[in-house]
């Protein structure tokens, strides 16, 4: 979006074989042009309709401007759409269709969600992921062997949404570059800075702006808890295949996923600049980080009930992830000497200990320096020599009941979708 509200994007017809800029007015006109000249001078032209991006259709995009619609209109095709093509549970069904339309006008939002397709191979995750992706404003498909520099270069060139298919990496910590794309995509203005070289090969820091709507199809989950917080999620394969869905992607998904494009270029031209986040649909019971995620999505969301499922959905996403935590060593420590503190109330406990009492009912027995270094790196807690040995002081009980608390799951799971609903509905 330009400075005085104008909207350009480029589209890209691959039967006529060619492209051109598309641009909306803020006064609702649309037009559609050969090249752009800005006010400061510059001179915005489309890519080549040869580009290999588009004709391989790595990067799809609308090949037109469409007809208006209304919101109600277009949910219910899109969501038509995902049902013929792919095998959704219900909820998940609504929350990917808005998730469409979210990628149409990301750029109104601070944050941006990810959704996530997990399961078994043939358990349908990459037919989702075609299927929604196909429908995501400028979506670039990728494997996460794919190499990483061009995925920068791309993201930060296009923009749009990431669909990236066999996400199991094998460093899937948060020191892999991929993983820094999707962590720091979900919030605008933190870009991943990589050092490039210029003609002259000096060294040049580049920042590369990666933030926007990603879908990612994966089997399982990865190491970092901070990235696995910022999914919404779909197991795939936990049911029969529903008869209809057809075994091979039919050829009829690529055009009929085109004229959506079309059609959701034409909403975004009218209704991006109309679109904020609205607090008052936070959900009561969800964690910030719940709700950070949410917040883009229930701006979309008209229907109270639906809002409603979607915070019981992302509730339970969050216990599991509770439940998770629970069982890693670093809880089962903190939890350990927040016990010991309480029932001994003593001045300081001394690290042995804590790795006895620990290892009492471990499965897998830590020895007393392992024990150290999660007290100390892990947890952040003070460690002092006193005698000899190495002890807790008590001055950190209250950073001890912190972390235990955060890791407590005395209760989890126990509430329904209904206990998590928007604070609207609440008051009323």
């Amino acid at each position: 979006m330009l400075a005085d509200g104008t909207i350009v994007e480029l589209v890209h017809d691959p039967e006529a074989r060619t492209t051109a800029l598309a641009v909306g007015e803020p006064d609702g006109s649309t037009a559609t042009a050969e090249r752009l000249e800005l006010p400061d001078g510059q001179v915005l032209v489309p890519y080549a309709p040869d580009n290999n991006l588009l004709t391989t259709g790595a990067v799809v995009l609308p090949s037109a401007i469409g007809r208006y619609e209304a919101k109600a209109e277009l949910l219910a095709d899109i969501k038509a759409f995902l049902h013929r093509h792919v095998d959704l549970s219900p909820l998940f069904e609504d929350i990917a269709a808005h998730y469409v339309l979210f990628s149409w006008v990301y750029d109104a939002f601070q944050e941006a969600p990810m959704l996530r397709l997990s399961g078994e191979f043939g358990s349908g995750k990459t037919r989702g992921l075609l299927a929604i992706g196909s429908l995501c404003h400028k979506a670039f498909f990728a494997s996460g062997a794919s190499t990483t520099s061009p995925i920068f270069h791309i993201i930060d060139a296009f923009g749009g949404t990431l669909a990236l298919d066999e996400a199991d990496l094998r460093l899937s910590d948060k020191t892999a570059d991929l993983v820094k794309i999707l962590n720091n995509g979900t919030t605008r203005g933190l870009p991943v800075l990589r050092t490039m070289t210029n003609r002259h090969k000096e060294l040049n820091p580049t920042a590369f702006r990666v933030f926007g709507p990603k879908i990612v199809a994966m089997r399982g989950t990865f190491d970092d808890e901070a990235l696995e917080s910022r999914f919404i999620d779909e197991v795939m394969g936990t049911r029969p295949l529903r008869s209809d869905i057809p075994l091979a992607t039919p050829e009829s998904l690529r055009s009929e996923a085109r004229s959506l494009r079309d059609r959701l270029l034409a909403w975004r031209f009218a209704e991006r600049r109309t679109l904020a986040i609205d607090l008052s649909r936070a959900i009561e019971g969800l964690s910030p980080r719940g709700n950070q995620m949410a917040l883009p999505l229930l701006a979309l969301a008209d229907d109270p009930g639906l809002r409603e499922a979607l915070g019981g959905h992302l509730a339970r996403q969050e216990a599991r992830a509770q439940a998770r935590r629970a069982e890693r060593p670093r809880a089962k420590v903190a939890g350990v000497l927040d016990r010991m503190f309480r029932e001994s109330g003593a001045s300081a406990i001394p690290v042995a200990r804590v790795a006895e009492e620990y290892n009492r009912d471990a499965m897998t027995a830590l020895p007393v320096k392992s024990v150290g270094h999660i007290v100390r790196a892990e947890l952040g807690l003070e460690t002092r020599k006193s005698r000899g040995v190495y002890v807790v002081p008590a001055d950190e009980r209250t950073k001890i009941a912190q972390v235990a608390a955060r890791h407590r799951i005395d209760g989890v799971g126990a509430h329904s979708a209904a206990a998590f609903i928007p604070r609207e509905a609440r008051e009323k």
